[in-house]
């Protein structure tokens, strides 16, 4: 029998909620063919050993163990793309969603041939739980936010929790940015065309063992996919983060300049050595928190790509100063001259980094596959 219903379910260190999620998946998916797909960005708390030994156990479970590359709405995509069932649902592995709605939004989906059912958490009849008052809020206004990428008057396109038709992924999949926790408002900004969508209450319930991913960066994921979906076509949302994070170094360097020079009293080439060195630091962990974060370098590899982070700009401002000597010597002005030659360093540098400082992590050929990524497609029916 053929997977009719596919669970996509990221997971980081959630090895408390793995098996009690899958006891009531088998409780209300009881009849129905459907597989587990767990996407684990390597987690460090026995979460990926878990799925390893439950994936050899069940033939309706699978773990892709992701490592190098992390962020929620990346997993889902991963997790989505690995499956030939013709439905496709997307739920947290915490417990906090509701996993009893799962069959009444496949009855919807199909009866009312939709091409996406949410679980949302501000549709009448909903509840938000133990939600504080401050996170409903920031929610409200998140969602309002939305809209200006959506098109559609969704009463939650931040929930976490729907199910939609295989279709829909295909139609989409070349354009989802990928870009930090919001799937389900990536799908529908990314998709080519108005997507038929319906939508059922959710009462969101605690958490029930592990701890929150929710921490300060989620709003800059956030920030990040509107403002791609929004401009990303004319220019890489990631290059507009370097160039922020670039101008922060020029602040931090002519302040430890003023301080080293005027202050401690450094002869001035001393000085701007210091500094120099000290923002190109700066802007390096910068761009490893926030510009490369799903790239994010860590040990050994943090030494190597600073080291690397140091030749790509101390060349950057080589090829700065030709280009801008170059055009003030044939007449530009020199406010002009100037400009250009910091736009063709800036654009080195975030070539050369995204090239070999934060290099895209390689994907092992199939056949280096661990045996515990199944590649079982068939439903617990079987």
């Amino acid at each position: 029998m053929s997977v009719e219903l596919a669970v996509v379910i990221p997971t980081l260190n959630e090895v408390g909620n793995i098996v009690p999620l899958l006891q009531r998946l088998d409780r209300v998916l009881a009849g129905l063919a459907w597989e587990a797909i767990f996407v684990d960005d390597d987690s460090t708390d026995g979460t990926t050993e878990l799925l390893r030994r439950l994936a050899q156990e069940r033939p309706n479970v699978r773990c892709l163990h992701r490592i190098g590359r992390s962020g929620l709405s990346s997993a889902c995509i991963e997790g989505m793309l690995s499956t030939a069932a013709p439905t496709i649902a997307v739920m947290d592995a915490d417990l906090q969603h509701d996993e009893t709605l799962l069959p009444g939004m496949l009855a919807k989906l199909k009866g009312e041939a939709l091409d996406i059912v949410v679980a949302s958490r501000f549709a009448e009849g909903s509840s938000l739980g133990s939600f504080s008052s401050a996170r409903e809020r920031l929610s409200r206004v998140g969602i309002r936010l939305s809209r200006l990428v959506t098109g559609a008057r969704l009463t939650d396109p931040l929930s976490g929790f729907f199910l939609l038709r295989r279709e829909v992924l295909e139609e989409t999949a070349r354009n989802l940015s990928g870009q930090g926790f919001k799937i389900l408002l990536d799908l529908f900004a990314s998709a080519p065309r108005s997507l038929r969508f319906g939508e059922v209450p959710l009462h969101f319930r605690q958490r029930h063992s592990g701890a929150s991913k929710l921490d300060t960066l989620v709003m800059l994921e956030f920030a990040i996919l509107l403002a791609d979906k929004l401009v990303g076509k004319l220019i890489p949302i990631r290059f507009v983060l370097f160039v922020l994070v670039g101008a922060f170094g020029v602040a931090v360097h002519l302040s430890l300049l003023a301080l080293a020079f005027r202050g401690v009293g450094l002869g001035f080439v001393a000085a701007q050595a210091a500094a120099t060195a000290a923002a190109m630091t700066v802007n390096f962990y910068l761009n490893n928190q926030f510009t490369y974060r799903d790239r994010r370098l860590k040990g050994r590899r943090f030494l190597w790509g600073l080291a690397s982070f140091y030749v790509a700009c101390a060349i950057g401002a080589v090829v700065n100063l030709q280009v801008a000597e170059s055009l003030f010597t044939l007449g530009a002005p020199w406010p002009l001259a100037g400009l250009l030659g910091a736009t063709v360093g800036a654009v080195w540098n975030f070539g050369v980094s995204s090239t070999f400082t934060w290099s895209k992590p390689k994907v092992r050929p199939a056949a280096e596959t661990p045996r515990f990524e199944s590649l079982h497609t068939r439903g617990a029916g079987d």
